[in-house]
């Protein structure tokens, strides 16, 4: 995962608990896990049952929807604050989540990054292949076709820690309004735009997120 480079950074000053989410990366999803908001509900018994209190949660794109799902579930209590990046996971009206699915890495790319050139994609092997569809696959069965969860909106007002809510402002998947609005609706939300930058600003221009990413 690109978010591996962002947890190496954290890991430099604190501890890092960085998952991978069942059904990526060639992994089983169990069948009880089928949106979003059940994959936070395992996160959440995962705190409780290792008594872990004053945790941040650092997500990226469907990771800060489930950031902000954490944030007002059962094991609210646990969490300290939050960072959303390029999240998504609400619904904004004319501001839709682009749909990705069925295109190829360098057709992601065009709306993904701010400078698509520098993106250098590996040739794809028959794994690699894989691994990419069942992370599309579980991608869609978790989040479903609108990328939304229509009740999420309303329940954001009930976030009860600092959270702070950064975007690349190039990005062509989720646009810097819907970013503003995400912010709107989590109370006392700072939001910060991360310029030469599209959905995955910490690959793009690293010093700056570096220096936004931890005020929480």
């Amino acid at each position: 995962f690109t978010t591996a480079l962002l947890a190496q950074h954290l890991a430099e000053t604190t501890h890092v608990l960085a998952p991978t989410h069942p059904g990526f990366q060639g992994t089983e999803r169990p069948a009880g896990i089928d949106s979003v908001r059940a994959l936070a509900d395992l996160y959440a018994e995962y705190l409780v049952e290792r008594e872990l209190r004053g945790v941040i949660v650092v997500g990226s794109s469907v990771g800060g929807w489930l950031a902000a799902e954490l944030a007002v579930g059962s094991a609210a209590d646990r969490v300290a604050g939050i960072v959303l990046i390029n999240a998504f996971g609400i619904e904004v009206e004319g501001h839709p989540v682009r749909n990705l699915s069925g295109m190829t890495p360098q057709e992601i790319a065009q709306f993904s990054f701010h400078d698509p050139s520098k993106l250098q994609v590996p040739p794809s092997t028959p794994e690699g292949l894989a691994i990419a569809q069942g992370n599309a696959a579980t991608l869609a069965a978790l989040a479903g076709p609108a990328m939304a969860d229509d009740t999420l909106l309303g329940r954001l007002a009930g976030v009860r820690v600092p959270a702070l809510v950064t975007w690349g402002a190039s990005d062509r998947v989720v646009d810097t309004d819907y970013g503003r609005a995400l912010a709107a609706a989590i109370p006392d939300a700072a939001f910060e735009l991360i310029p030469d930058a599209g959905h995955l600003p910490y690959l793009e221009n690293a010093p700056v997120v570096c220096i936004v990413g931890p005020a929480v």
